[in-house]
């Protein structure tokens, strides 16, 4: 088969393209493709459309055409017109959809057709040899669509199903397409209304409304929905598109809360919708749904929805081998204890709950419809995001797994999987229920409908009765005509078994349903209300449950809407979670979901297991998240904390920010009076705690395999803010911001033929890749300005351990004294044009208006700070894997933000901090404190949680350390530097270069032994 592939891919002259046709058909009759019996049929070569042309090769709905060399002159372009033709021939023959492939061997081209033009959707190029024939076989599989029984594994899913994949470029295009035919269709624009209202109301301003992410959800919707049906052996292919988005094929097996009318259904009632699911239908049915051994569709998630959207939407979700074993660390009675999930996303922890219940049960011979039942009662999940409840729905089934499903001796099955807000976010639980019944009160203005919805309390005692009781009433509202007489729900009650004292309630709200119909406005509200009332429901007393796991939301403060940051002040100010300040900004949901939901859900005594951020065990801001005390105005919680887990030293990062698991029980509210007097009930969190370490070979492993690459041991926790900290602390201060870049750092330019006056330089902006826009679009600014007014600066880009480098210019508007006032800048005629000119620009193109350009260059007095220079100063690194310092002793140079820097008063001093800062045990010590994203890399002034001792000549170590700073400074200046090379690596070279020296492995032993 390498043989063909290999002449496929060398573009040759002298092969002609019948030879090239010849091979293409032989490799996808041998390639690994699945075909079967009629695949191979109509595997075919020169196919006649019936109007004298000729497909060069067609298989199924595809058509290949073939050229020699598509790099030549018109070729590429003249044969997409001939490709065009035959695929718009070939639809309107067939009514299927037809899509289309042209290639030279080398480049491979997919087309889908939309309004009689062909648009790419994916492309690949490829090599002739073994790796590349792999990656084709795959792409070229994904375009045909005709493999069977693929095994669903998170590798599969990615290759076949994800963002990448030739399958999902194509059904993403048809889909785009579709929507962008019909989005003014009332139908689809109301549920994509809806959709959107939703998700503000879940995500803040994280979520950016777009028609992008609308057809994303609806493709992964309408994905999972499938998949649900193929994982009970349904002939998905076979099925009516319509039922198969609507569940009724679910109604029938008695399987409720799974698919059902939602707000992505939108497809099935538009010209072609029918034919792209049939289509996408196909696709899944390649795999066999019934051997999934984890959440393949958190893998789908994820590969579809790209990682900056996820990490602006606070969508971090947790890898099977994690949630695996929290799961068994947390539930250890499965068959006894209730178990949920708050914050589920695609169902990880259910999907291992579930596995760890139905082991149990088998192992005591539980028969499957008692098993199925215990499921259901006893793993329970919440979410507030409309896809994520549908994945987890599915994944639910998946963990059940299809013989189950399907055993004969199965009863009704309801899956326990909600659409609710867990956290209860404007607390309005107490409001809802009203006299023995929840009160649903929604205004048009604020949710999704305009009325008052009453169910009598009792009747959610009974979650299967009450969900298909709502169904009922949705079906029978919206399938009569509008101003006919509202339908009799007597048979309903009799079915349901409803008492009669409720029946009254029940028919004056079904008559507000119909209302609601008439009125155009009941599309959705039966599954919204039904989804509501779960977490009011689970919050009573009675109903709480015995465990909490999950990964709850990571939504940043900075990241709510303004509405949402004055609730979350509120509710953690009342639970004493707020740090305020400066920290407030570090805040998120997690601290305060975490308590919320054991105070909603978790009995007295009930345990948890929740993956929060690793701050959530070390940073100051979450102090009051460890005090396992919660306030006695609001808060209704206090938790006895367990040793937490510390997962930050795990490679691959699996989340953007690192992780830890933090796991306790709650205690009895009513025996704390206050914090620190009278019984105490809670237990704050230890600083003892587990740390993970270890590098697995790709993030999302099943436990198993996990486990043989991580290692766990006991270790003490490093909290930020609560040692004494090095008394330099208050000396050091972050250097002024010179932003935006293009009006204010510059380099210099060649003057006019003319010259320019002595005191004056003639100078541009200097740019950078790394700017941001509008700034990076916009021209430089040039002029001819002050040389008093063009100063040197340094910042991280510049600066190395011991030394500094090349000094980059700034225009300032500053005296020796500081800032210059708007009429003493008048007084320059250069800078005063430099400035009137940046000037403008800020104005016109800045996010705020807040600030002034001078109040910009220097925010928080940072310049200001910095006037007049001293003589003498140390600067260090703002952010980085590794410490460094350098002092500088430059006059007119300033400080930029990269930097931290302070005064210092004898060059001893200098370089004794020098020496200490830069030793490597310094970095290894601070780590622990730093903020982490990728790695850990901002240090700040988390550098001063070491107690660095002030420098005293008494001390002859303290002498020592000076002595030895001032001679690796020697060593330091005589290192070649590569200004082509990037600063870190040059910082790098430079530690390798010192440590290896006798000074270098002085200084960080007698550090070391200065610190420890």
């Amino acid at each position: 088969m390498l043989d063909i592939f290999e002449r496929i891919v060398r573009r040759d002259a002298k092969r002609t393209e019948s030879e090239i046709q010849a091979d293409v058909r032989q490799f996808i009759l041998i390639a690994p493709l699945n075909l079967d019996e009629d695949d191979v049929k109509i595997v075919n070569l020169e196919s006649q459309t019936g109007d004298r042309r000729r497909i060069d090769v067609e298989v199924g709905t595809t058509v290949i055409e073939v050229k020699r060399d598509l790099r030549k002159g018109k070729i590429k372009a003249e044969a997409i017109d001939q490709l065009a033709g035959y695929v718009e021939h070939r639809t309107g023959q067939t009514g299927l959809r037809y899509v289309g492939v042209l290639t030279d061997g080398t480049e491979w081209l997919c087309y889908d057709l939309v309004d009689a033009k062909l648009r790419q959707v994916s492309a690949i190029t490829v090599e002739p040899n073994a790796a590349d024939m792999e990656r084709f076989t795959v792409w070229l599989e994904g375009v045909l669509a005709t493999a069977q029984n693929l095994t669903p594994t998170s590798s599969n899913i990615e290759a076949r199903l994800g963002a990448e994949s030739s399958s999902y470029q194509l059904d993403r295009a048809t889909m785009s397409s579709l929507y962008e035919k019909n989005k003014n269709n009332p139908t689809v624009a109301m549920k994509r209304s809806l959709w959107s209202r939703l998700l503000t109301s879940a995500l803040g301003t994280a979520f950016e409304d777009t028609d992008d992410l609308f057809i994303e959800h609806t493709l992964l919707v309408n994905t999972a929905e499938i998949i649900a049906h193929a994982v009970l052996g349904l002939p998905i292919q076979a099925l009516n598109p319509a039922a198969l988005l609507g569940g009724e094929k679910f109604d029938e097996s008695g399987i409720h809360g799974v698919v059902e009318p939602d707000f992505f259904d939108w497809v099935v009632e538009i010209e072609g919708g029918d034919v792209f699911v049939r289509t996408l239908s196909k696709r899944l049915a390649r795999f066999d749904w019934s051997k999934v051994d984890q959440d393949v569709l958190k893998v789908l998630y994820e590969s579809v929805i790209g990682t900056a959207t996820r990490q602006r939407l606070g969508e971090y979700y947790t890898p099977d081998w994690l949630a695996d074993i929290v799961v068994r660390e947390t539930v250890v009675d499965p068959l006894n204890q209730r178990v949920l999930d708050a914050a589920c996303g695609s169902g990880t922890f259910l999907f291992h709950a579930i596995r760890l219940y139905i082991a149990a049960a088998e192992l005591e011979g539980v028969p499957v419809g008692e098993l199925i039942d215990g499921i259901t009662q006893h793993v329970i999940g919440m979410d507030l995001h409309p896809v994520a409840v549908t994945l987890a729905r599915v994944t639910y089934l998946l963990a059940i797994g299809r013989d189950r499903l399907i055993d004969p001796d199965r009863g009704t099955i309801h899956i326990p999987v909600y659409l609710g807000d867990s956290l209860q976010w404007q607390e309005q639980s107490v409001d809802l229920w009203s006299a023995g019944n929840l009160v649903v009160r929604v205004d048009d203005k604020k949710d999704l409908f305009g009325n008052e919805l009453i169910f009598p309390d009792a009747l959610l005692d009974n979650a299967a009765r009450f969900d298909e009781l709502v169904t009922e009433m949705a079906n029978k509202a919206s399938s009569r005509k509008p101003g006919t007489a509202v339908p009799s729900l007597k048979p309903v009650f009799q079915r349901l078994t409803v008492p009669e004292k409720f029946r009254s309630a029940i028919e004056s709200t079904f008559k507000t349903m119909c209302r609601l119909h008439d009125e155009g406005r009941d599309h959705i509200w039966g599954y919204y209300v039904r989804n509501l009332a779960r977490p009011l429901w689970l919050s009573r007393q009675k109903n709480r449950v015995d465990v909490l796991i999950g990964n709850p939301p990571w939504l940043a403060y900075r990241k709510m809407t303004p509405e949402m940051q004055v609730t979350f002040r509120e509710m953690s100010e009342a639970r004493g979670l707020w740090a305020g300040g400066e920290l407030s900004t570090h805040q998120d949901l997690s601290g305060l979901f975490a308590v919320r939901a054991c105070e909603l859900y978790l009995k007295i005594k009930g345990k948890f297991g929740l993956v929060l951020p690793n701050a959530a065990i070390d940073r100051e801001h979450y102090a009051g998240f460890r005090s396992g005390y919660y306030g006695d105005s609001s808060g209704n919680a206090a938790i006895a904390f367990d040793d937490p887990w510390d997962l930050r030293r795990i490679r691959p990062h699996f989340f953007p920010r690192a992780a830890s698991v933090v796991f306790g029980t709650r205690e009895d509210h009513t025996r704390v009076t206050k914090a620190g007097e009278g019984t105490w009930a809670g237990r704050r969190m230890p600083t003892k705690a587990e740390i993970w370490s270890g590098r697995l070979s790709q993030p999302n492993l099943p436990w198993d395999e996990a486990a043989t690459s991580l290692s766990r041991k006991e270790g003490q926790l490093q909290l930020v803010g609560q040692l004494a900290k090095s008394p330099y602390d208050p000396d050091f201060t972050q250097g002024a911001i010179f932003a935006p870049r293009l009006l204010f750092v510059v380099e210099e330019q060649q003057a006019s033929p003319l010259g320019v006056p002595a005191g004056r330089k003639a100078i541009r902006s200097s740019r950078s890749v790394q700017e941001n826009k509008p700034w990076k679009l916009l021209d430089d600014v040039t002029g001819v300005v002050e040389t008093e007014f063009v100063r040197p600066f340094y910042t991280g880009d510049n600066a190395y351990p011991y030394r500094l480098g090349k000094p980059q210019l700034v225009v300032l508007p500053c005296s020796k004294a500081g800032p210059l006032q708007p009429s003493q800048i008048e007084l320059h005629q250069g800078l005063s044009s430099w400035w009137e000119r940046a000037q403008t620009i800020w104005t016109d193109h800045r996010s705020s208006e807040r600030l002034t350009l001078m109040q910009q260059l220097d925010f928080q007095a940072k310049l200001t700070k910095q006037m007049p220079i001293t003589p003498l100063r140390v600067v260090y690194n703002r952010a980085g894997m590794h410490l460094m310092a350098a002092k500088v002793k430059e006059a007119r140079a300033v400080i930029a933000s990269g930097l931290y820097w302070a005064p210092m008063e004898t060059e001893e001093e200098a370089d004794y901090l020098c020496a200490v800062m830069n030793a490597p045990v310094t970095t290894e010590l601070v780590r622990p404190f730093m903020s982490y994203g990728k790695d850990e890399r901002d240090i700040h002034k988390h550098v001063w949680e070491v107690p660095i001792p002030k420098y005293d000549p008494n001390i002859a170590s303290h002498l020592r350390l000076s002595k030895l700073g001032k001679d690796a400074e020697a060593i330091v200046s005589s290192f070649s530097i590569d200004h082509e090379l990037h600063f870190s690596a040059t910082r790098r070279h430079i530690r390798t270069h010192l440590a290896a020296t006798k000074v270098g492995k002085e200084i960080n032993e007698l550090v070391f032994e200065l610190l420890s």
